[in-house]
């Protein structure tokens, strides 16, 4: 299974960095829609949590959704050296959700997308949800899309 980079477990390892908890309020809704809909899921703050376990998660996992603030116009550092490890260990074959937050020039959406891109056959959900600043009614209607489209 590790040599085929198969996924052990069906469902989503939900991955965030949060500067000031908004992004991560989301990555938790967002969690907790994956379950209602019987998804089984992983969680992991990654400025809190163990990386390893979380580098492991995304690879026992079918899909992955990866939640970040901006930050430098670019994404937050935690999230940045988590990619990083999971493109040195050729991360492949999965989905990825994106989830952005920024207050007037969201680019984590972008940036994780064109660090991810390096590995093979990584897709992207249609749906990416763009927070501005804090957590508004309209990104809960996003967040239940992304969780559809993930749960499926």
């Amino acid at each position: 299974t590790w040599s085929s980079y198969a996924p052990e477990t069906d469902g989503v390892a939900v991955v965030y960095a949060s500067a000031y908890g908004h992004t991560g309020k989301a990555a938790l809704y967002l969690a907790e829609e994956l379950k209602k809909r019987g998804a089984a899921v992983a969680v992991h703050d990654l400025a809190r949590d163990d990386m390893a376990a979380a580098v492991a998660d995304a690879f026992r996992y079918s899909r992955l959704v990866l939640a970040c603030n901006t930050y430098n116009a670019g994404i937050n550092p935690f999230m940045r050296d988590y990619i990083a490890r999971l493109m040195e260990r050729s991360y492949q074959k999965r989905l990825v959700g994106l989830v952005e937050n920024g207050s007037w020039a969201p680019m984590a959406a972008k940036t994780m997308r064109l660090m991810l891109e390096q590995g093979k056959e990584i897709g992207f959900a249609e749906n990416t949800v763009t927070l501005m600043s804090s957590m508004k009614p309209e990104n809960e209607i996003q967040l239940k899309t992304l969780a559809d489209e993930l749960a499926s």
